[in-house]
């Protein structure tokens, strides 16, 4: 098959968009990062909503104030999660997220007593599921940002825990995706799963093994601790594949083969950010448990 080139030049430049927006986001400071996922989460909340109402068309019954309300609600959680790297003058986005959460919670279901004609309960279950898929978890990633530990590396440079954490789940995953493309491509015969039946064994199996060699080998490099890098990619690699199924499984019942088109030949948000949604809380756990 001849390479539609005006299609790869597309994809390439939208990558290359992407890529840099992701570095800047990440590498610049915390309210850098801060934003950008803000606006990864605005994004992945009008992705899931458009999704659910293709999957139950009674979710288009909702009111603006439900819709929007609920993704202020989300945001509201994420500034709660933000520690004390956070503030606004003299105030810190912890206490900004409570105050906005403590009205939400009174306002939202007064506003859809008032506003909704009728309340259908599974309705609200679906935005609550989208609160602990979408809202909850990005909280969780600006929890591990907020750490104020340090990491002293054997050459006695200091290291910021919760700059280079974030960084190491999503290179993790990143590195996990491309090498199990790699090598489902290359020796892949299996299939994985029907919700996503490009996926094999293989390719899967291929996939954790390399990133977690990959990841060790960059730690061993950067003077990072190889032991706890190594388990973060090891979960994120595992967590992320689910991640990657559970939003295949959303896209197959809502019979759309994107769950957005923000970016011109890679789909949406939640295809750009599935595997790490549900990376985050695992990752969260092992770090605050053990690493911390």
């Amino acid at each position: 098959m001849a390479m539609n080139w005006q299609v790869f030049k597309t994809r390439a430049l939208t990558a290359l968009i992407f890529v840099v927006i992701m570095l800047v986001g990440l590498l610049w400071n915390q309210w850098s990062f801060l934003i950008l996922f803000s606006v990864i989460h605005w994004g992945c909340w009008i992705e899931y909503q458009k999704l659910i109402k293709l999957i139950d068309t009674s979710y288009r019954q909702i009111s603006y104030f439900h819709a929007y309300g609920i993704m202020l609600a989300g945001w509201a959680l994420m500034l709660y999660s933000a520690g004390n790297i956070y503030q606004v003058g003299g105030v810190t986005l912890h206490a900004i997220g409570l105050v906005t959460g403590l009205i939400l919670i009174f306002a939202l279901p007064l506003t859809e007593i008032l506003f909704s004609k009728r309340i259908i309960g599974k309705n609200v279950t679906y935005s609550v599921l989208g609160l602990l898929y979408i809202s909850l978890n990005w909280s969780l990633l600006i929890s591990i940002r907020s750490i104020e530990d340090i990491w002293i590396v054997s050459d006695g440079t200091v290291v910021e825990a919760g700059w280079v954490l974030p960084i190491i789940v999503i290179v993790s995953i990143w590195i996990n995706d491309t090498m199990a493309y790699i090598t489902g491509s290359l020796i892949g015969k299996t299939p994985f799963s029907k919700v996503s039946p490009k996926k094999t064994i293989e390719g899967t199996t291929g996939g954790v093994i390399l990133c977690v060699v990959t990841m060790a080998m960059l730690a061993y490099y950067m003077q990072f601790p190889v032991m706890h890098v190594s388990i973060i990619a090891t979960l994120a690699a595992l967590a992320g594949t689910a991640g990657d199924l559970l939003e295949s499984k959303l896209k197959r019942l809502a019979n759309v083969k994107d769950s957005g088109h923000i970016m011109p030949g890679h789909g949406g948000f939640l295809d750009r950010f599935d595997s790490l949604l549900i990376a985050i809380p695992v990752i969260w756990v092992y770090v605050m448990f053990v690493v911390k």
